[in-house]
């Protein structure tokens, strides 16, 4: 009996002592997330404007923009050197630029620049989340 608490009195410790482990491990880097959230926040404002029926182009604008130039960031900050990740790095690098030279002026258009943008995100979030 003594045996036996003292085998689960040591698995206990072992799960405790290995969740904050984990948990350590896990927020040692927070950029990762960090610019993803940042990506998601400029997405939803865009899509909110959509939804309002609310696109005005300087607003827009400048949510692209600032989407363009947390793209950027991805490939450093994650340190995936892999080719399919860089290469879809890249592909939503160009297509961000894409849009922003195309400056949305209604929605009917921003939703025609920003369609390329989320097949990519899917694409890569489908294998790499």
């Amino acid at each position: 009996m003594r045996a036996a608490l003292m085998i689960l009195l040591g698995l206990v410790i072992g799960v405790i002592g290995t969740v904050n482990v984990m948990n350590a491990l896990s927020a040692r880097n927070p950029m990762p997330k960090a610019v993803m959230d940042t990506m998601g926040y400029h997405v939803g404002e865009l899509k909110d404007a959509i939804k309002a029926k609310q696109c005005e182009p300087a607003r827009v604008q400048h949510h692209l923009e600032r989407l363009a130039s947390t793209a950027s960031d991805i490939t450093p900050v994650f340190g995936i050197s892999e080719k399919t990740f860089t290469d879809d790095a890249g592909k939503l690098q160009t297509q961000l630029q894409q849009a922003v030279q195309a400056a949305p002026a209604s929605c009917e258009a921003l939703v025609a620049a920003i369609k390329p943008v989320g097949e990519t995100c899917k694409s890569c979030h489908q294998q790499y989340r």
